[in-house]
């Protein structure tokens, strides 16, 4: 007797786009195929197709892939928080990252690293060097990395963990920056925390030394970074990494409608977070959606991740397409069902890894 099919059935309701001012709430009660109707800012109708479907686990990626897209991994669909209820977003952020712990944790346990902790430009950054990389090496050139979660998540022991999982995909040295987040340090505290390590960081290692790289939030902090320190006349990094980054606060893309209730990681929309995080700032700001800003030359070759079920998958390839036409040379890495954030552990993860050593191998020692 055949099992159970191991999938999520999909009904996308008339209105499968949505403006910024949307509220998650609409968005749910969408999905859950309840009708309404909103008008754009010229009283349009911002219709779209009605579809009903089941959208099974794909044969195409690996056991260890299908797997890990039959779990709801982080939940969803809880409670939301009030924008003003501080206490709430902080029980929040704990558990969250508790979570980013255990999750991660686990599969950093064999790895072979040291850290480090140490203060650059007053922030709190952790070094990682690799058992494979020599520590104590003035000419080994330095990975930025800039953790990612919503933008309030991923602090403290979280940003370690991550730190040392991405050191030993980079294999590099890697610096993860610890910035300040809400609801204590709104923007642009964060931003302003990567620019004074990056600042310090130069002092010690010359530009073409450098690469910066985030995912997620970290991803969109990132690519600011890189904007800022033009803008500031800072020598660039050689390279910057963007793995499915949130470079579009506005979350203006395709893939936030067509992915929505699909990707099984990330499960529903940063606008609470992104709330908190910008507050009354101007969301296509350069310094909070990257995507709006000037890409072109002069700006880093760029290595790009997403996946096909990846609720950024829009980021990305937008991002792509945009410094592109830029002149600048980027990179665009699309995996098969992969949701945001990789499968944790199967391998189609160790793809993306090699994939990502050979960008870096083309551009500094590793």
């Amino acid at each position: 007797m055949p099992g159970p099919r191991v999938g999520v059935t999909l009904h996308v309701a008339p209105l499968p786009i949505f403006s910024p001012s949307t509220t998650v709430a609409e968005e749910r009660a969408h999905l859950r195929g309840e009708q309404w109707m909103t008008l754009d800012d010229e009283g349009r109708s911002t219709c779209g197709r009605e579809v009903s479907r089941f959208i099974p686990v794909p044969t195409s990626v690996s056991e260890q892939a299908q797997q890990f897209l039959g779990m709801d991994m982080f939940g969803g669909g809880g409670e939301r928080v009030a924008p003003r209820d501080i206490p709430g977003w902080r029980a929040l952020i704990k558990e969250t990252n508790e979570l980013l712990v255990a999750v991660m944790g686990a599969q950093i346990e064999h790895l072979r690293s040291a850290v480090a902790s140490r203060t650059v430009g007053g922030v709190p950054v952790f070094v990682v060097t690799p058992a494979t990389v020599d520590e104590g090496s003035e000419t080994e050139s330095i990975y930025l990395d800039i953790h990612g979660g919503s933008l309030l998540m991923g602090g403290g022991k979280a940003c370690e963990v991550m730190a040392r999982r991405m050191a030993s995909q980079a294999q590099m040295q890697t610096w993860s920056v610890d910035y300040r987040m809400p609801p204590d340090h709104p923007y642009p505290a964060a931003l302003d925390d990567v620019l004074a390590v990056y600042r310090g960081l130069l002092e010690v290692r010359a530009p073409e030394q450098i690469v910066v790289g985030g995912g997620s939030a970290g991803g969109n902090l990132a690519a600011a970074l890189v904007l800022r320190a033009r803008d500031e006349g800072l020598p660039l990094p050689v390279a910057l990494v963007l793995l499915t980054p949130e470079v579009d606060l506005t979350e203006s893309g395709d893939s936030f409608h067509t992915n929505l209730g699909i990707d099984n990681v990330l499960t529903e929309s940063l606008v609470d977070s992104i709330a908190l995080y910008a507050g009354d700032h101007d969301l296509r700001h350069p310094y909070l959606s990257p995507l709006f800003g000037d890409l072109s030359s002069p700006f880093p070759p760029t290595f790009l991740q997403a996946g096909t079920r990846d609720l950024f998958l829009s980021n990305a390839v937008r991002m792509h397409r945009k410094l592109r036409a830029g002149g600048v040379d980027a990179q665009l890495h699309v995996f098969e069902a992969m949701p945001h954030g990789g499968f944790f552990g199967a391998p189609e993860d160790d793809e993306l890894t090699e994939e990502l050593r050979r960008f870096l191998a083309a551009h500094v020692e590793i």
